[in-house]
């Protein structure tokens, strides 16, 4: 499920930690294609009228397939920086 999460992430498409009202799966949508979320919920809503039921699979399908904003800000954890060596120089 990952390389399917990585690949989608790669093409712009995550649900955002802000401007969700359910999911994000619109809001995700709108900020890949230019558009704020209330546009984007509408452009959608009008696009799964044309096939009725449609909404019952698209939303639940993006919903699961589209990762979280905060999935794509986690980084692996960095080792400990060496400790200091300290000189053998007289001063």
């Amino acid at each position: 499920m990952n390389t399917i999460h990585d690949t989608i992430r790669q093409h712009g498409l995550v649900r955002p930690i802000e401007g969700r009202v359910l999911a994000g799966v619109c809001a995700g949508l709108g900020r890949r294609f230019g558009l704020d979320p209330w546009p984007a919920r509408l452009v959608f809503v009008l696009l799964l009228l044309l096939v009725p039921g449609s909404q019952l699979l698209v939303y639940p399908l993006l919903w699961v397939l589209m990762p979280r904003e905060s999935d794509a800000l986690v980084l692996p954890p960095t080792p400990p920086a060496p400790a200091p060596v300290a000189s053998a120089t007289p001063a």
